[in-house]
C-alpha cells in the first residue's frame, strides 16, 4: 500500500487516506466543529495568517485549516503522479 501525500498549502501536506472531509468554513456547524476542535487541542492551523477557505476534517478527530479551495484540495486527490486524472 502506498501513501499518498496531499499539499494543502505553504508547504503543508497531509496523508490522503487520513482524510474524511473537505469542506468550507462558512457554515454554522463547521463553525462549531472549528470551535470544539480548538477547545479539544485538535486544531490544526496551517493558513499562515491568511484568510481560510478550507476546513479538512481526518478520521482522528483532528481540524486542519487552510487557505486552499476545497475544490482544489480535492483535485489534487484525484491527480496521479504521472499527471493524468482517474
Amino acid at each position: 500500500m502506498e501513501i499518498q501525500l496531499i499539499n494543502i498549502g505553504f508547504g503543508n501536506i497531509i496523508s490522503a487516506s487520513r482524510v474524511v472531509a473537505i469542506v468550507s468554513p462558512s457554515s454554522a456547524p463547521i463553525k462549531r466543529i472549528i470551535r470544539n476542535a480548538e477547545e479539544q487541542g485538535q486544531l490544526i492551523d496551517a493558513t499562515y495568517g491568511r484568510r481560510m477557505r478550507a476546513v479538512i476534517i481526518t478520521d482522528s478527530n483532528h481540524v486542519i485549516l487552510s487557505s486552499i479551495q476545497p475544490e482544489t484540495i480535492a483535485h489534487r486527490f484525484i491527480v496521479n503522479k504521472d499527471g493524468t486524472i482517474n
